[in-house]
Order: structure tokens, then sequence, then C-alpha cells
């Protein structure tokens, strides 16, 4: 069972925690299964992306209320692509973004989908965190992969429970990991040379 979201969550807002956008409020929609990133864990993820997040293109592959990508948009990443498949998730994105200023493409569909038949824009970073009863975390990575999705250098953040076992692509090196409770979160580096056997 994963624990429940912080306080910040609570009363159905998100804030930003860092950059122009910082103290900002996202509406959160009373779903289920949703599980926003919770603060102190976007808080060491981005202290961890802080060299390179600056005119990063960006990917929230599945955006729920969209926090990881917008705190991306706040920290100077060039562009942020939002995919979400729940149609109120994607029109509570949009008002936000909207609301803060903030020019971002939100599709609407299910991310595998879309990546399986949309033309492929390399990214420069992409943030997997899905719906954890999905289990999408390997199918999600390997279609990133063999579909030319992913930048040369690109860095993948990954979230998901703490005994999760799953298969990623054998060009991603482990870069930054940590866990918060029963929940594991790690960044990845993609590389073009396979690691050494």
């Amino acid at each position: 069972m994963v624990p429940p979201a912080p306080a910040s969550t609570a009363s159905g807002k998100l804030r930003i925690i860092g950059g122009s956008l910082r103290g900002s409020k996202l509406a959160v929609a009373d779903l289920p299964g949703l599980r926003p990133t919770p603060d102190r864990v976007r808080e060491t993820l981005f202290n961890w992306l802080a060299p390179t997040i600056d005119g990063a293109r960006c990917l929230d592959l599945f955006a729920g209320t969209g926090a990881l990508g917008i705190e991306a948009l706040s920290r100077g990443a060039s562009e942020v692509d939002f995919i979400e498949c729940d149609p109120r998730l994607a029109r509570a994105l949009r008002d936000n973004l909207t609301r803060l200023r903030q020019s971002a493409r939100v599709r609407e569909g299910d991310a595998l989908t879309v990546l399986d038949e949309a033309p492929a824009r390399p990214y420069d970073l992409v943030f997997i965190d899905p719906p954890f009863d999905a289990n999408l975390w390997e199918r999600a990575s390997v279609t990133l992969e063999s579909r030319g999705w992913l930048a040369t250098n690109a860095l993948i953040y990954v979230e998901c429970p703490l005994e999760s076992v799953f298969a990623l692509p054998a060009t991603w090196r482990t870069h930054r990991e940590s866990r918060a409770g029963a929940v594991r979160y790690a960044l990845y580096r993609r590389s073009n040379k396979l690691a050494a056997s």
C-alpha cells in the first residue's frame, strides 16, 4: 500500500517548491489513485537535476497533476510536454498552466499509445511516474528507448513502489537514487554504450 500524500495535498492544493513559480499552488483533483510526488521527493529530484534542467526539453509521461513537469518549467526547462489519459486531470492541468501563464502542450490519451503512434521527438529529460497499480514501468521504458524518444544522454526519472521489480533498458545507468517511505525514486542517464558484463 502506498503511503498517503503529504499534508501539502490534503487541502486539494500542491505547491511548486522552486524556481520562478516557487510558492504557486496547483489545484489537485480528488480522484482515486492520484498520487502526486511528495514535496521532499521533488526537492531532492530537482537538486539532482539542477546542473542540467536549464534549457532542457522534457516529457511528463503520466502527468497526473503535472507537478513534475511544471516544476521543470519553473526551474528553466525550455519545453515540457505532458501526456495524461484522464480527461479531468488533463483539463485541470491545462487550467493550471493557463493560470500560471505557462506555455506547454498537454496531450490527452494513453501514454504508451502516444509513444507508439506519434512522431518521435527526442527529449533530454523524461518523468516516468505511472499509477502504481498499472505496472507500466518496463513497457514505458522499452517504448521510449526503442521508438527514439530519448536524446543521446537523456535523463530519465522513475518513481515506483520500493518492492517493485522490472527490467530497464541496458543503456540506462543509475545516476542517483533514494527512497521515501515505501517509494523508491531514481534518476537514470542514457548512454549509447552498454554496461560491461
